[in-house]
């Protein structure tokens, strides 16, 4: 259902010329701040972008990484260094995004880590 609703919020992959354009449409892409010659970068998700994608790709990130040897192991690393379990977890949707992005643009299926 979650691998549904992913594809359906970001319809035409073609629309997006890198992953990274999909995590901003997402609102899964940190927030900055410019002020002058003031240039920050924030480290909370902007929460812009479709809430729906943003749902989907969060609790299709918490299926992966428990059925999943490779993300679990990035989510156990992420955790490892201190991070929040749900910050963990949005780094390793990212990682998802990258992975289906690849996926959709090389007409590969994805072939899970022993």
């Amino acid at each position: 259902v979650m691998g549904a609703m992913i594809i359906a919020e970001i319809g035409d992959f073609n629309r997006f010329s890198s992953p990274d354009k999909i995590l901003a449409y997402a609102g899964l892409s940190p927030s900055t701040y410019q002020s002058g010659q003031l240039d920050g970068c924030y480290s909370h998700m902007e929460k812009r972008g479709s809430r729906y994608l943003r749902y989907a790709l969060f609790n299709a990130t918490k299926f992966v990484c428990i059925w999943d040897n490779q993300f679990s192991a990035y989510l156990a690393k992420k955790r490892s260094e201190g991070k929040h379990y749900n910050v963990a977890i949005s780094h390793a949707a990212k990682k998802l995004v990258r992975v289906i992005y690849q996926l959709e643009k090389s007409g590969q299926l994805y072939h899970r880590a022993a």
